[in-house]
């Protein structure tokens, strides 16, 4: 059985999440990528919209957990955002979704933070 994947990249956002009082002040941007495992191929044998996730619709999930309460963690922020995509799609069977912060105000040089998980229909 294949696995087939609807994948939105980097999507940017600008929030105020964070430990950090810089971070809760000035706020920054964060970088969303998410993998939705879902079976693609009733859409692409009919051109229907309808069987499948549209991507609109799934960057307003992303946008409303994103713009919802502030969060410390960016491990509360991936959890949230695999939780409302596996609620919103129900065709949806996991959710890979991966948060950066491309710039947090350390003082140390590096390429940001990037948190990474996998939410599971069964697990969520």
């Amino acid at each position: 059985m294949s696995t087939d994947t609807l994948t939105l990249s980097r999507l940017r956002f600008f929030g105020h999440h964070g430990l950090l009082p810089e971070e809760k002040t000035h706020g920054q941007v964060l970088e969303v990528t998410v993998r939705l495992e879902l079976p693609l191929a009733p859409a692409g044998r009919a051109d229907d919209l309808t069987l499948t996730a549209d991507y609109r619709a799934v960057y307003e999930t992303i946008r409303a957990v994103l713009a919802g309460p502030r969060c410390d963690l960016v491990e509360t922020l991936a959890e949230s955002t695999a939780a409302a995509l596996l609620r919103d799609f129900p065709a949806v069977t996991a959710a890979d979704v991966e948060v950066t912060k491309p710039h947090p105000p350390v003082n140390f040089a590096f390429s940001g933070l990037t948190i990474r998980l996998r939410r599971t229909r069964a697990a969520s």
